[in-house]
């Protein structure tokens, strides 16, 4: 891979100017690195996949009609295809095949990854004590965080073969240790 971490996230910052977009973006370069050690080569392909996480809607602020057109666009122009197709894939209505791990889980860690933060933030101890029951519990309350997707976070769960509630708390897991960062701490942290 050509384009590093510090790249991708000097491009996203030229990008992507409020502070909640960046945090999405962070926190799934987070949980995208995380599962490049469980679904993909590990080390291998850590930075690749953490990049994905990181640039995957760095558009979407100034471009919201064109997303994800112009970063897809700006990846391909420096022959990044993995990341761009990746990219692609996870734009749902393009229907563009899911042909590798990277592509299936940016998929199932982008809109969970943003659904267990906002559980994160109503919760006065944030991410400290989160369970998977609780997040599934959010997620059939069709008025909490109604803009989500909730059948492609079942789907995306699904294409990559693994149980919604481990899922769940595989992005939770992965998110914890960042929790300051991130500002899920909670109230009382």
């Amino acid at each position: 891979m050509g384009l590093t971490r510090d790249e991708a996230w000097h491009h996203l910052c030229s990008w992507t100017k409020t502070d909640s977009l960046r945090k999405h973006a962070r926190a799934v370069e987070i949980v995208m690195g995380s599962a490049a050690d469980r679904y993909g080569g590990g080390a291998a392909d850590k930075e690749n996949w953490s990049v994905a996480g990181l640039l995957h809607d760095a558009d979407y602020e100034q471009w919201p009609e064109d997303h994800p057109q112009r970063i897809v666009a700006w990846l391909r122009e420096r022959s990044e295809e993995q990341l761009a197709h990746a990219i692609s894939a996870h734009y749902t209505r393009w229907n563009v095949p899911y042909e590798s791990m990277l592509d299936k889980c940016l998929l199932a860690c982008d809109e969970l990854t943003g659904f267990v933060i906002a559980a994160c933030l109503v919760r006065p101890d944030g991410i400290s004590s989160l369970t998977a029951q609780s997040v599934k519990k959010k997620l059939k309350d069709k008025a909490f965080a109604a803009k989500v997707d909730r059948q492609e976070i079942r789907a995306a769960a699904e294409l990559l073969g693994a149980d919604l509630a481990e899922h769940i708390q595989f992005v939770i897991d992965s998110l914890k240790p960042y929790a300051e960062e991130l500002g899920i701490s909670g109230k009382s942290a």
